[in-house]
């Protein structure tokens, strides 16, 4: 059985090593990449500075708010 929510919810699909952006200073820098369900033109690219652990965090907690703000009366 096939549940069609999760089409519709946000979720990580990676967190990699990269490098700083333009400007900014550090190695500890992260990509993290936010996809809703599989639609293609649905994703975020984000840097973040931190430790893997961390950053991945991060990105989970993004995700848990974006999934919040979008059930349906969630958003104010």
């Amino acid at each position: 059985m096939h549940d069609d929510s999760i089409k519709s919810k946000y979720h990580v699909i990676k967190v990699e090593k990269t490098t700083a952006p333009e400007g900014m200073l550090g190695e500890n820098w992260y990509l993290y990449v936010i996809q809703k369900g599989g639609m293609i033109n649905s994703i975020m690219e984000c840097k973040k500075t931190g430790t893997l652990k961390s950053v991945t965090a991060h990105a989970n907690d993004q995700v848990e708010t974006l999934n919040f703000r979008n059930v349906k009366g969630g958003r104010r």
